[in-house]
């Protein structure tokens, strides 16, 4: 168990469901991305800091790899669709941020990665299968960085 109440989830159990507005306003169900293939889902703690808009630029300038016919990634915080659109905008993203705004970090407790003290998402990464089942995560602390060749390595065998 963690601060939220929940665990994340582990490896081998049903990723909880997701259902939320992309920057533009469009809902995203997490059920839908995996019916075909996998989601690489990444939550992060605010739009517009240092270490987060790192980790997003090396997925962006990596996006082959991680938007393409076998997996789709999924960027959440709980920031606003107003924040994560100028965010993509100002960046370049060309993958979903969802917005966790309202309820305010709902879905970040469901995934068992948001810290009650400080409001926000913790780094907590996950690739979900088409059954919706998760098959690798990561969990990272305050201030610490996601470093990109992790993720390669886990999607590089879809």
């Amino acid at each position: 168990m963690t601060a939220t109440g929940a665990a994340p989830p582990a490896v081998g159990e049903r990723a909880p469901e997701l259902v939320l507005p992309d920057q533009r306003g469009e809902l995203v169900r997490l059920s839908e991305v995996v019916a075909d293939r996998h989601a690489l889902v990444v939550f992060f703690p605010f739009a517009f800091s240092s270490i987060c808009t790192g980790e997003l630029l090396d997925i962006q300038l990596n996006i082959d790899e991680f938007v393409n016919d076998k997996v789709q990634v999924l960027a959440v915080s709980c920031d606003s669709t107003y924040s994560l659109r100028a965010w993509a905008a100002h960046e370049g993203y060309r993958f979903p941020l969802l917005s966790d705004f309202w309820p305010h970090g709902r879905a970040a407790r469901d995934w068992g990665v948001f810290d009650e003290t400080s409001g926000r998402a913790r780094r907590g990464t996950f690739l979900v299968d088409p059954s919706q089942t998760v098959r690798w995560s990561l969990q990272l602390g305050t201030g610490q960085t996601r470093e990109v060749g992790v993720l390669h390595r886990a999607v590089r065998d879809l």
